[in-house]
């Protein structure tokens, strides 16, 4: 595996590793999370992130996109990075030459803009999109969604990860607790992440 780049200006460089997992679901910042990535031990480092990860029979499988930060080192962590498969680039790519915009992000969303509370555990509601999914099914701000799809959620970031395993018109069971301490269940058909 080999991942082609200009990292740090420096052109038409290369690093090899190795494809350690496929489909992870990678976290980045502000609850944006990267869906069924490729984990590979190429160092991706700022120049590589937009080039080629390729195969050894130069088949291009995948975009580096993202390394891995490690919070304790305060950087980023060596040998561990993430490329976009390159099935979902050219699907993307496709959508924005032939509408000029993507139609189809293949990528499930639940209506609402996420705080997280010291106070309370889960992902406390701040905003819902007008006729979004959560609006519809009857979740309201102040809400703190403690699980989706039977998965616990502990945070903004654990919502976020949920939903990338998702798809847009699933219908899913969100629990949530109320601001006076109650507790409830409702039934959500799943939208679609749109840009913005």
């Amino acid at each position: 595996m080999l991942a082609a780049g200009n990292p740090l200006g420096l052109q038409s460089s290369i690093t090899d590793g190795i494809v350690s997992a496929l489909g992870r679901n990678v976290s980045e910042s502000q609850g944006i999370v990267l869906p069924n990535a490729i984990h590979t031990s190429a160092a991706i480092i700022p120049g590589n992130s937009g080039g080629a990860l390729v195969d050894l029979s130069s088949q291009v499988i995948g975009i580096p996109t993202l390394a891995a930060a490690d919070p304790q080192l305060g950087g980023v962590a060596s040998g561990i990075g993430f490329a976009i498969p390159s099935n979902t680039v050219r699907d993307i790519a496709g959508q924005i030459i032939q509408h000029g915009r993507v139609v189809d992000s293949h990528r499930a969303a639940l209506g609402v803009s996420l705080a997280d509370s010291l106070e309370r555990p889960g992902a406390l509601v701040g905003a819902l999109q007008p006729g979004g999914p959560a609006e519809r099914a009857g979740i309201v701000v102040g809400d703190a969604i403690d699980a989706i799809a039977g998965k616990d959620v502990s945070n903004a970031e654990a919502l976020a990860t949920a939903l990338a395993g998702l798809q847009p018109g699933q219908t899913v069971e969100v629990a949530i607790t109320r601001s006076d301490g109650t507790s409830a269940t409702f039934k959500v058909k799943l939208g679609e992440l749109t840009g913005k």
